[in-house]
């Protein structure tokens, strides 16, 4: 089978996604969920917080895996197929961990679509990128800066794993309200998900480039 790249289409998808993001960021509207949900009319549709995250989230990891499960090349060897891994074990985690775990908010329908079109989108262009268009020379694998890329990805998800953890024993059992840190834990829970979420995403483009 050849291997095609669609770099337009990686451009022009990369592109609406970006382009999606900037638009909400731009109108400044809450995401009306956590902290945010409390003034929601009665009339919104909302799903169970759990059911949200899990369906939302999996298309991310079922586009990944079953990319790199049925593509032209060898499953061994590439180092984008590496990267897909890592990333796949990303989305492992948060639809069939996180998502048992959290105790949540229930989620607005319109906010659940738009994170579900984002995770497709997501999945099959950071699949599609690494298996048919990013090229690697053999010694990859021995270059510090995929050394470097593979340690910032253990540390961020790290990271968050364990701040997500400590957030979710700020609330009591049963108990679905948002709770902001305070006292002495404040501060490090706040400075650690900003901390683990940018060294995440610098992993992923570090070991790439």
């Amino acid at each position: 089978m050849t291997v095609v790249c669609h770099q337009g289409l990686v451009l022009a998808g990369s592109a609406a996604l970006a382009t999606m993001g900037t638009l909400i960021l731009y109108t400044g509207t809450p995401s009306r969920y956590g902290k945010h949900s409390q003034n929601l009319s009665s009339r919104v549709p909302l799903l169970p917080a759990r059911v949200a995250w899990f369906l939302q989230e999996l298309p991310s990891f079922v586009v990944s895996v079953g990319m790199l499960a049925w593509q032209p090349r060898s499953l061994f060897g590439q180092p984008g197929n590496l990267l897909l891994g890592l990333f796949s074990l990303h989305y492992f985690h948060r639809t069939f961990i996180y998502s048992l775990l959290t105790r949540g908010r229930p989620f607005p329908v319109l906010f659940f679509l738009r994170a579900t079109v984002f995770c497709i989108g997501n999945g099959f262009l950071q699949a599609h990128y690494l298996i048919y268009c990013a090229e690697y020379p053999q010694d990859w694998y021995t270059d510090v800066r995929f050394s470097l890329g593979i340690f910032l990805f253990i540390l961020g998800m790290g990271i968050n794993i364990h701040s997500d953890c400590l957030l979710r024993q700020l609330r009591k059992p049963g108990e679905v309200i948002y709770k902001i840190p305070q006292g002495s834990t404040s501060r490090r829970l706040r400075i650690t998900p900003n901390l683990g979420k940018p060294l995440f995403h610098l992993s992923f483009k570090e070991p790439r480039f």
